[in-house]
């Protein structure tokens, strides 16, 4: 049987055009394939995900960072919590039994909580992502009035360190590198995964630090009003001078407040600085009493990056 020449012709296009569209779709499929070998990543449905818990928000920033679609955190001291006073939830502590690593970091809840944290998981590993950081001590109002704030600490002669490392970008690199290499140990297949997230979380810590040392340049005044003083480290690593009205949940005397006022009048502060979970009324006095206003910075915000861009405006803006 004879298949006429135009039918013929017309079979020939459906049987070509069906093999480019087939072979596109095999080429697609091998870069695919490729791109997830290149990657290191072992594809994970929800369910698969490495288990991690932290302390704090920031820390679930540094975790998704360098795990990325690896990970799940679970955070200890939920939003709007201060971490100082903080206690776990009953099913908080159940969650535990789930995670596969902890990352702790220092904070004053882990120093009651950590046994139960671990008597909840006895077989996870507790890495103190702070364990080699060398600490400040946390600043009081004055040099004066340190030694009557210490007795609440456990040697009234030493110092109280200052638990919040986070909030210096230089100290975040430090971390990130203990975060990856815990990561990288517990679920080795995936370290190159881990490893090129960490390189590019690196180049983000340098980049804000960059732009947050463009923001306090040609600043002369250096000093700021803070309610709790959380941002030590961060002065430390700008050059800057925070000065406190609160320390280990103990106010200014009256005293004291006047001295502040004073000191802030000679300087032409205008704000005071508050985290956004504050209920003083010191704050509130402070502020009337120099005739500015309260800004609020929340030194456990989750987006760590746009956090500290933001509290360095403010902060920036406060000191023109």
């Amino acid at each position: 049987m004879k298949i006429p020449t135009n039918g013929f012709l017309k079979l020939l296009l459906v049987v070509a055009l069906f093999g480019v569209a087939s072979c596109g779709e095999i080429k697609q499929n091998n870069v695919t394939n490729n791109a997830g070998e290149e990657a290191g990543v072992q594809a994970k449905n929800p369910q698969e995900k490495l288990q991690v818990t932290v302390s704090i928000l920031p820390q679930k920033y540094f975790v998704e960072k360098i795990g990325g679609e690896l990970v799940s955190v679970n955070v200890m001291v939920e939003p709007g919590a201060v971490a100082e006073t903080y206690e776990p939830k009953p099913q908080q502590l159940a969650q535990l039994a789930s995670s596969r690593i902890y990352f702790a970091i220092g904070v004053p809840f882990e120093e009651t909580w950590l046994k139960k944290i671990t008597s909840a998981n006895p077989d996870i590993p507790v890495i103190n992502t702070g364990e080699n950081i060398e600490k400040i001590p946390l600043v009081g109002h004055h040099h004066e009035d340190e030694k009557s704030h210490n007795h609440a600490h456990k040697h009234e002669d030493e110092p109280i360190p200052d638990p919040h490392i986070w909030l210096s970008p230089r100290l975040v690199k430090i971390q990130a590198e203990k975060i990856y290499q815990s990561l990288a140990k517990i679920d080795p297949k995936n370290e190159p995964y881990y490893r090129s997230n960490h390189e590019d979380f690196k180049r983000e810590i340098e980049e804000v630090d960059k732009k947050i040392k463009e923001k306090f340049e040609g600043i002369k005044r250096r000093k700021y009003i803070v309610y709790h003083p959380a941002w030590g480290y961060f002065a430390r690593e700008y050059n800057l001078e925070q000065i406190p009205l609160e320390l280990e949940g103990q106010e200014v005397s009256s005293a004291q407040l006047t001295k502040l006022i004073n000191l802030a009048k000679q300087e032409g502060i205008k704000h005071v600085f508050a985290p956004p979970q504050f209920n003083s009324k010191t704050v509130e006095v402070f502020a009337r009493e120099i005739g500015g206003e309260v800004v609020i910075i929340d030194d456990l915000a989750e987006n760590w990056a746009e956090n500290l861009l933001i509290t360095a405006e403010k902060l920036a803006q406060s000191m023109r």
